[in-house]
């Protein structure tokens, strides 16, 4: 089934799932839009008009069913269908992602991981093992790999972003810290930039009346 919705939706769509999940969690099972607008800063008439975008879950003077939204939410973000994904350059992030971060939980698995230091290929970190980045293109290619996901330094951003569409990526998340322009067009590229959020907090936290004030 597909869905129409907005770029501003779909940014909100994850977050109205960590919520759901949380009120499944809790055993609730209903939910108004006021309600869920409450907890997560929205207004309920944003909440009605952001979840009318992908189905009529709401029932007057009942509100939403938590279990059935959040399984039409899952859905509009396709996580009924499982991704592969893997991880290129395992330094300190690519090391910690590989660990810690649950693939699972967002409708992934990771598969393979790749790095040019002699030390690291041929390894495993937890149960993923580590290839040579000269075999990224053929490996994406033989296991239709969908994701790459890249924490290599930013002067190698390009090269590997390449690779990875060469051998038929369909999205790359990027940590490296350059925005990608030169990756092919039919590749979502997904820009991480963990200082945007620090500088971000920061502006709030020194402007008129934040706590950072000097």
């Amino acid at each position: 089934m597909k869905y129409k919705i907005s770029q501003n939706v779909i940014k909100r769509l994850p977050r109205y799932l960590r919520y759901l999940d949380m009120l499944g969690k809790e055993g609730v099972l209903k939910v108004s839009s006021g309600e869920l607008g409450r907890r997560m800063g929205l207004t309920a008439s944003q909440i009605r008009q952001d979840l009318n975008c992908f189905g009529g879950f709401g029932q007057q003077g009942y509100g939403y069913n938590v279990a059935q939204l959040r399984d039409g939410v899952a859905a509009a973000l396709g996580l009924d269908k499982r991704l592969k994904a893997v991880i290129v350059g395992i330094g300190n992030l690519g090391r910690a992602l590989a660990l810690n971060f649950r693939f699972e939980e967002c409708g992934a698995e990771l598969v393979a991981a790749f790095d040019v230091d002699p030390a690291k290929v041929g390894t495993q970190i937890g149960h993923t093992a580590v290839y040579h980045v000269s075999e990224l293109e053929s490996f994406i290619r033989e296991n239709s790999v969908d994701v790459a996901v890249l924490t290599l330094p930013r002067e190698r951003a390009d090269e590997a972003a390449a690779s990875a569409a060469a051998g038929g990526v369909a999205g790359i998340w990027n940590f490296t810290g350059d925005d990608l322009s030169e990756t092919a067009p039919e590749v979502f590229v997904e820009n991480v930039h963990l200082s945007d959020s620090m500088l971000t907090l920061g502006y709030y936290l020194r402007s008129d009346g934040g706590r950072g004030e000097t």
